[in-house]
């Protein structure tokens, strides 16, 4: 169904032949038309990393090589074809930050970033439209209207996988002039989860409510709507502190089965609060104490020893601290959490797309810092480089 992998392979075995013509047909690809519809093709490997498999103009309309609706992108300068695949009712395609749409086929995980949100918007419509989908809709919502409907059918929304969510993650995204308040008639709109207080009394109680929210998606999104609200997250982060203070180890054990389950809620909006500068050494020290484990581990302990070294100085604050926040970020994957099983190699994809993402920003604004792009070429230029600098490299 997808060609993304064969044809990306050989474009990029064409371009590192030299075969590519430089400015061929430039002027007319940077058209605000073909600004609207560029697009880079991303694929995710075995790695769990994302694949740049080229850049191209994204057509969605109607196939006659699979007889529907379809998604086509095109390499930008040759024409070849990247990607061609088939727009179905079951596949769970996801909008996230206003310019990417995330989806799976049987042979590849998918994802396409737009140079323009209006571009993205409009093939985000279309395929709302073949799925009977509203794209005005927040995500949550879509997947409530379209159990209200089946209920009306007189069918089962506890029957399995038919019922599907819209996107998720991000800002809901609304691209006519209808607010999200003018909610269609028999959609409902879902409500965070009314939470046990944060006591250590009710631990108990708060492992098995979020317990009980884990298999289900609808539940996950209520459950992480709740830990949003009235900063639920950081409550949990003062209540380990207090059962680290006092050592309790039966305490201790409850809040790594809390927070090994907020990490596995697979929410944005979660991460951005456990990783805040405030709650993130709780977080990662209440994941310490696996009940599993004879002794807790040292993750802080080894967070705060790692040393960064600026081989080339990095003038700009904020790109530093994404560089942190991304190593946070690929440790707290890598390291932290449990490997997930075969089942749930998916379980993750919301914090993997955060750290593909921060590392292509750093690249980004590493790129438009002059001074820092001078003195990095000044310093590979150096044939008096010290041998010491020169390990750095």
């Amino acid at each position: 169904m997808s060609e993304a992998t064969e044809s990306a392979s050989e474009s990029t075995a064409e371009s590192e032949k030299g075969t590519t013509e430089p400015s061929v047909g430039r002027t007319d690809i940077l058209t605000d038309e073909n600004a609207f519809r560029r697009v880079k093709l991303y694929t995710l490997n075995r790695e769990k990393k994302w694949d740049d498999r080229g850049t191209g103009l994204i057509a969605c309309e109607h196939f006659d090589s699979f007889g529907g609706i379809g998604i086509e992108v095109r390499d930008e300068f040759k024409g070849n074809l990247l990607l061609q695949s088939k727009i179905f009712q079951e596949t769970d395609y996801q909008l996230q930050q206003g310019t990417l749409i995330v989806w799976a086929e049987s042979d590849a995980d998918l994802a396409l970033s737009f140079q323009q949100k209006n571009g993205c918007l409009d093939v985000w419509t279309k395929i709302c439209n073949v799925q009977g989908k509203d794209p005005t809709l927040p995500p949550t919502a879509l997947e409530d209207v379209e159990m209200s409907q089946a209920a009306a059918e007189g069918g089962d929304p506890a029957a399995g996988d038919q019922f599907t969510a819209g996107a998720t993650g991000g800002e809901p995204v609304n691209p006519s002039p209808i607010e999200f308040e003018e909610i269609p008639e028999g959609a409902v709109p879902l409500e965070p989860l009314d939470l046990p207080p944060c006591e250590r009394g009710k631990l108990d109680e708060i492992v098995e409510t979020f317990s009980l929210c884990m298999p289900a998606l609808v539940q996950r999104e209520r459950l992480a709507l709740g830990v949003e609200k009235d900063d639920y997250a950081r409550k949990l982060a003062d209540l380990f502190r207090m059962c680290e203070d006092l050592e309790d180890e039966p305490g201790l054990h409850r809040m790594y089965e809390i927070f090994k389950m907020l990490f596995l809620l697979n929410s944005a909006a979660v991460y951005e609060i456990l990783f805040s500068d405030d709650v993130v050494d709780y977080a990662v020290g209440a994941l310490e104490y696996d009940p599993g484990k004879k002794e807790p581990a040292r993750h802080r302990e080894y967070l705060k020893k790692a040393t960064f070294r600026e081989v080339v100085s990095i003038s700009k604050p904020e790109v530093l601290g994404k560089i942190h926040q991304t190593y946070r970020y690929q440790y707290v994957h890598d390291v932290v959490l449990p490997t997930p099983t075969v089942f749930e190699e998916n379980v993750l994809s919301a914090l993997t797309g955060l750290i593909f993402f921060n590392k292509t920003e750093i690249v980004s604004q590493l790129q438009e810092d002059d001074g820092f792009m001078t003195s990095l070429f000044d310093q590979l230029g150096d044939r008096m480089i010290s041998t010491e600098k020169a390990r750095d490299w």
